[in-house]
């Protein structure tokens, strides 16, 4: 059995499962902290809400293949991973506490693409630092 679990084809299909079901309740926590509906703007051709979404699944994405890089073990993979999004998380904070002339969730809302875009560059940028940091 432990030939099992030490097969590369076992050990990349279980990192990147685990790396999906953390995205699902990683994204379902961004839904929980906006004020918009991710999923609902994006059906209705939002194009900042895509962007700031994008952005977020492509930060969680990064952060998660540094953690899966450095670590041997699916269960410090994990813990990394779920730290390096809460860091990610802190930064969406940061980003709305250092705009206080306007809302940034209503601005992306509103399909301010401006916003949006700067949204998705924040949540990249920050994914390489946090990923930095984790190897």
């Amino acid at each position: 059995m432990d030939q099992f679990w030490t097969n590369e084809y076992v050990t990349t299909a279980g990192y990147y499962s685990v790396s999906i079901l953390c995205m699902i309740v990683f994204l379902a926590v961004f839904e929980l902290v906006t004020k918009y509906r991710n999923w609902d703007e994006i059906k209705k051709g939002n194009i900042s809400v895509a962007m700031a979404t994008g952005g977020k699944i492509f930060g969680v994405a990064n952060i998660f293949r540094h953690s899966i890089m450095q670590n041997d073990s699916l269960i410090t993979m994990i813990g990394w991973g779920i730290f390096g999004f809460l860091l990610l998380l802190a930064g969406y904070f940061i980003f709305e506490f250092l705009t206080p002339k306007f809302n940034i969730d209503m601005e992306i809302e509103n399909d301010n693409r401006a916003v949006g875009f700067i949204s998705m560059i924040i949540s990249i940028g920050l994914s390489y630092i946090i990923g930095a940091g984790i190897s």
